[in-house]
C-alpha cells in the first residue's frame, strides 16, 4: 500500500493548490497531448519549488492528495521523483543551442557480514576504476558521467527531494564540464548491520534525446532483455574487485544501476532476504547451534494511528525450547505492499513466470525455510510499531506475544552487530 507523508498538516498554501489543480488535471486529461502539456507546468512548479528548497511545499501537498485523491497523489509523487533525479541544460557554440539531459543513477550494492561494512570517500584509483567500468559496460556511445567519490550507506543518501535535486544537479555539471566532485565533507553515522546496501551515485549526461544506457540503443532493442543482462554481468565482473576493496570482510550482490528511486526501492526489497540469510548465519556461528535448533517468531506491525495497517513485519529469533528473543530483524513493506499480496513491481521471477501472487509473510517463511529454519510461529494480532527506551533498538514479540528487546545470550561473543 502507499506510504503517505507523516506531515500532519492540512492547511495548504497557493503552490500547494497550484500543485493539486495541477496533479488533478494530468489525472482527467483527455488525450496524450493535453496530459504532457500539463505534465510540463507541473515540472516547472516543481522545478521552482526544489531549487529553492521548499520540500514542507512537497510534502504538505503530497499527504493532503494520499488523504484526498490517490490517483492525484500517484501522478504528483512520480513527478516530482523525476524532476529531483534528473536535469536539462543548453550550450550555446556560434549561436547554435544544444540542449542535454541528466539523469541521476544509483548503483546499488548488497553487502552482508559478521562484522563491520565499511561507507564513505572513495580512493582517486579505485574511482578512475569504477568510472571506467561503468562508462564501457553501461552507457551508451556518447555519453558524460560523474560518479561521486563517496560510497554511500543508507543513512548518507540525500533525505528529500530537494536534496536528491541539489545532488543531481552538482553531478550533472560536473559530468558535462569534466569537473571533479569533493566527497562528504561530514558524512552522516551510520549503524553497523549484518547486512545492508551500499550506492555509487553516478550523473549520467546526454544530448536530449539521445539514449543514456547501452541496451537504449538502436541497435539493441530488438535484444533489450539480453543485452541489459549482459551489461549487469559485465559491470559485476569487472566492478567486484574494486568493490571488495572497498568492502573487505563482506560478501557482495552489485544490483543493475538504474534511475535513482527505481534502484533504491529495488535495494530495499532486495537487501531484506539477505538479511534473513546473514542473521541465521550468524547466530549459527557464534552460538554454534544447527539452523534446526532455532525457532522463528514473525508478527506484523503498524504505526497506531494507521487503523490496521501494517508497515512491517519483525522476525525474532530463539532457541527452539526458549522464549528469550536472542536476535532480530525488520521486514519493511515497500510502496504498495501489504499484508494481502504484493503487486505486479514487487513479484519475484517465479511469480512471475507462474502468475502467483507472492505474500510477505510467505516470502518470511520461504526464506526462513530455505535458511534450515523449519520451526516459525506467527502471530495473528497486529503489534503497535515500538522501539526500546534507551537505545532506539526495535522490540520484537516472543513467542507468548510479549514484545521484548532482543539480548544475546551473555556468554555469547560480543560484537557491533545491530538489528536490520
Amino acid at each position: 500500500m502507499r506510504r503517505p507523508s507523516k506531515d500532519p498538516s492540512n492547511k495548504l498554501s497557493a503552490e500547494s493548490q497550484r500543485l493539486v489543480s495541477i496533479s488533478q488535471s494530468i489525472v482527467q486529461a483527455g488525450s496524450r497531448m493535453e496530459e504532457r502539456a500539463f505534465e510540463h507546468q507541473l515540472d516547472a512548479q516543481l522545478q521552482k519549488l526544489l531549487k529553492t528548497g521548499h520540500q514542507d511545499t512537497v510534502d504538505s501537498t503530497l499527504n493532503v492528495l494520499f488523504k484526498d485523491d490517490l490517483n492525484a497523489y500517484d501522478v504528483l509523487m512520480e513527478c516530482v521523483e523525476a524532476v529531483s533525479e534528473s536535469s536539462t541544460m543548453t550550450d550555446v557554440i556560434d549561436g547554435v543551442e544544444t540542449t542535454y539531459q541528466a539523469l541521476l543513477v544509483a548503483a546499488p550494492v548488497l553487502a552482508w557480514t559478521r562484522f563491520a561494512i565499511a561507507s564513505g570517500s572513495i580512493p582517486g584509483e579505485l574511482l578512475t576504476v569504477l568510472s571506467a567500468h561503468f562508462a564501457a559496460h553501461l552507457l551508451a556511445e556518447g555519453t558524460q558521467m560523474s560518479m561521486a567519490p563517496t560510497l554511500f550507506a543508507i543513512d548518507q543518501l540525500p533525505r528529500t527531494h530537494a536534496e536528491t535535486y541539489a545532488m543531481t544537479h552538482k553531478l550533472a555539471q560536473a559530468a558535462h564540464k569534466g569537473t571533479s566532485v569533493k566527497p562528504l565533507t561530514r558524512p552522516a553515522d551510520t549503524a553497523p548491520f549484518l547486512a545492508d546496501t551500499r550506492y555509487l551515485l553516478v550523473a549520467v549526461v546526454a544530448r536530449l534525446g539521445a539514449p543514456l544506457f547501452r541496451w537504449q540503443e538502436a541497435q539493441h532493442l530488438n535484444n533489450f532483455t539480453a543485452e541489459r543482462e549482459a551489461a549487469l554481468e559485465q559491470w559485476r565482473t569487472q566492478a567486484t574487485p574494486s568493490i571488495a576493496r572497498l568492502l573487505p570482510g563482506c560478501g557482495i550482490e552489485m544490483l543493475l544501476p538504474e534511475a535513482y528511486y527505481v534502484a533504491c526501492r529495488e535495494a530495499d526489497k532486495l537487501i531484506r532476504p539477505v538479511s534473513i540469510r546473514a542473521a541465521v548465519h550468524y547466530l549459527t556461528n557464534t552460538l554454534g547451534v544447527e539452523p534446526s535448533d532455532l525457532r522463528a517468531v514473525i508478527a506484523a506491525f503498524g504505526e497506531e494511528t494507521t487503523d490496521g495497517q501494517i508497515d512491517e513485519y519483525r522476525v525474532s529469533f530463539t532457541m527452539r525450547q526458549e522464549a528469550d528473543v536472542i536476535y532480530g530483524i525488520v521486514w519493511p513493506l515497500y510502496g504498495q505492499e501489504d499484508e494481502e499480496g504484493t503487486p505486479l513491481e514487487g513479484l519475484t521471477h517465479s511469480a512471475l513466470a507462474t502468475g502467483e501472487i507472492v505474500r510477505p509473510i510467505d516470502e518470511i517463511v520461504a526464506h526462513l525455510n530455505d535458511c534450515g529454519i523449519t520451526h516459525i510461529k506467527r502471530h495473528n494480532d497486529r503489534f503497535v510499531v515500538e522501539y526500546c527506551d534507551d537505545c532506539g533498538a526495535p522490540l520484537f514479540a516472543d513467542p507468548t506475544g510479549e514484545l521484548v528487546h532482543a539480548e544475546m545470550p551473555e556468554d555469547a561473543p560480543q560484537g557491533g552487530e545491530h538489528f536490520h
